[in-house]
């Protein structure tokens, strides 16, 4: 401190640099998770996992104010036609979910996907899936209006994973198991309620920041050939895909709730308590 917090932004280009490739007027949404520029990981492209970030509202300031710097016109894309409260979201819940996407893709594709939570990551990567894969998708949280949420944003089936005898249902409808899953979550009950119902050669990725630790049977690694991998946002090329998904309007939008910039602490706290379905955007 002090620091602007905020890093899903969108916004409308005020000025820019002697040698920027942007253009003042232009409605953008910006790639925030950017990287030193040197590294290995830069130099493939992964700015987001570069050991020293400077990614815009964490470890430079952000977006919860009037005007932001970007250092680069790459890291800006246009929104197009895309309602800028909407593209604002594709920043890091839209990356995010999506690059977890992506990674389970193969094994998805054809059988059964589990997405664990249905906050605002996991109904994010249920606006996207159906622009990705053909799968039933499974929906687990906890919170009952949530799994509405998820039925209506597309979700083929929803269950409460504390509700008894789940794992038996989850497998009779799904076959024999998950083969691929997300855990939006990523505590210790949720990533082991995840790797609980793999099918063999299954496959989960981690997302979710919750934090805590699973105990997990390490001799089902072997006897299942079972994957379990982190993923952490996205990439900017993953970012332009992504975009040209939204911009061919082949992701359905998720729900948004819109609320003045003074109010950001407020919509925090609603967050906390578990009170926002989808997404709250903030407004200068």
């Amino acid at each position: 401190l002090p620091l602007t917090p905020g890093h899903e932004i969108a916004g409308t280009i005020a000025a820019v640099g002697a040698n920027s490739k942007a253009r003042v007027g232009d409605k953008v949404v910006v790639y925030p998770w950017i990287g030193c520029g040197d590294c290995h990981l830069c130099k493939l492209g992964e700015d987001n996992l570069c050991p020293r970030p400077r990614n815009l509202g964490v470890h430079v300031d952000g977006g919860y104010s009037t005007h932001v710097l970007v250092p680069d016109s790459k890291y800006l894309f246009s929104i197009g036609d895309l309602p800028m409260n909407l593209a604002a979201t594709y920043a890091c819940s839209g990356i995010t979910a999506y690059g977890a996407l992506k990674k389970i893709q193969s094994k998805a594709e054809g059988h059964n996907l589990l997405i664990i939570g249905a906050g605002g990551l996991g109904l994010a990567a249920l606006t996207i899936v159906r622009a990705m894969m053909d799968t039933v998708i499974i929906v687990a949280d906890t919170n009952a209006v949530k799994r509405e949420a998820a039925l209506s944003a597309g979700a083929t089936h929803v269950l409460d994973p504390n509700e008894k005898d789940v794992r038996k249902k989850l497998y009779k409808f799904s076959n024999g198991g998950i083969h691929a899953a997300v855990d939006f979550v990523g505590s210790g009950n949720s990533t082991a309620f995840g790797f609980s119902v793999l099918a063999a050669k299954g496959h989960m990725v981690i997302v979710g920041l919750f934090g805590g630790a699973a105990n997990l049977s390490v001799p089902l690694f072997p006897l299942k050939s079972l994957s379990v991998q982190g993923s952490y946002v996205g990439t900017l090329g993953e970012f332009e895909e992504l975009m040209q998904l939204a911009a061919d309007e082949k992701i359905v939008p998720l729900p948004i709730e819109k609320r003045a910039l003074g109010r950001a602490q407020s919509a925090l706290e609603d967050l906390v308590k578990g009170k926002v379905v989808g997404r709250v955007v903030l407004a200068p």
